[in-house]
């Protein structure tokens, strides 16, 4: 068998026809344009990428990727993803949603995909706000929000996405923001290349109807003293000159210090690659809200078996027992009934 040839592309060959419907100034757009920016270096053939989609202003992204789409209905994205990589482990499969679509109706199969470890790519857009249907409060939104269908306020507490993902036994877990096209574009790739579910969330302003969520720790001025990288092998620190960063306590929490204040032999060394997901937990939580320093990066990339591959293992080992299957006779086999 001849090895397909991967063609050249550029933006333009994964950008669609279609003309995209946000509302002007959408965070939507920057990450659209960053992901279509980095296919050509994938060095995928569109004829082999799928993008599937929820309902949502994020789920309008199969339209705008001259790729095959599908979008499908609320929060069943990744079930519906999950069955294509099933059937076609060759494909290249990114699941897009937003917060209310894949934690809300969605929170279920979302869960369930990273735990199996199903190689799919999925790109979680965070506006903490239903968009698409005007200003409802979301499974992101802060407690007291104030919205349309809260106008007293939220009394939900509210999901971290990171947190739900490693809670999940997620094996790829990162967070990223869309005022950084190229900390997005390092996080998607990272993301398509692990094997198995990989799950990106990304901060995304939704500037109608949530604006400036974000703000305090994604604006250019604020970022060195908010937002705090994590870097394989490094230790965790941000601030100008790196004067903060990070410690485990004794009570087992994630902390922020003043690095003159410790021994720096104290200060945290990121591990992504560690298998016990506790310390990455640890690190998701050290920012209750966007609006104190909060991680940014790669939270968790381990090995672990991918779903497709093993189950193809077990009916190729089913085959060699029984022979080749026979689904009329597998139907027949036992009682059947007349209606």
């Amino acid at each position: 068998m001849t090895d397909i040839v991967v063609p050249e592309t550029t933006k333009a060959d994964w950008t669609s026809d279609q003309e995209p419907r946000w509302c002007p100034g959408c965070g939507d757009y920057s990450i659209l344009t960053a992901l279509q920016m980095m296919m050509p270096d994938l060095g995928l053939r569109r004829e082999d990428t799928v993008f599937i989609s929820g309902i949502g202003c994020a789920a309008r992204f199969p339209y705008y990727m001259n790729t095959y789409g599908i979008h499908s209905i609320h929060g069943r994205s990744p079930a519906i993803a999950t069955g294509l990589a099933m059937a076609r482990p060759d494909l290249n499969i990114f699941v897009i949603g937003g917060d209310g679509d894949m934690l809300s109706i969605g929170g279920n199969h979302l869960i369930h995909s990273l735990r199996r470890n199903v190689n799919l790519t999925i790109l979680l857009f965070n506006n903490q706000i239903y968009g698409l249907t005007k200003g409802q409060y979301s499974p992101t939104s802060e407690i007291g929000k104030i919205t349309k269908s809260t106008p007293i306020g939220s009394l939900d507490e509210p999901f971290n996405p990171v947190s739900v993902a490693l809670g999940a036994e997620a094996s790829f877990v990162a967070r990223t923001h869309d005022m950084d096209r190229a900390h997005m574009q390092e996080m998607m790739r990272r993301a398509f290349e692990h094997q198995g579910s990989s799950l990106v969330e990304v901060f995304q302003n939704c500037n109608v109807f949530n604006d400036g969520a974000f703000a305090a720790i994604t604006k250019k001025a604020n970022r060195d003293e908010m937002l705090i990288p994590l870097r394989q092998g490094e230790q965790i620190r941000f601030g100008a000159d790196n004067e903060h960063g990070v410690v485990f306590g004794a009570d087992g929490r994630a902390t922020v210090v003043d690095v003159a204040d410790v021994d720096e032999s104290q200060i945290l060394v990121h591990d992504e690659s560690r298998r016990d997901a506790s310390l990455a937990f640890a690190l998701s939580r050290l920012s209750s809200g966007p609006y104190e320093p909060t991680p940014v990066g790669i939270f968790r990339a381990v090995d672990r078996p991918e779903y497709a591959a093993e189950a193809s293992k077990q009916l190729a080992f089913a085959q060699e027992q029984s022979g080749p299957a026979d689904l009329r006779a597998l139907l027949h086999s036992h009682q059947t009934w007349e209606v």
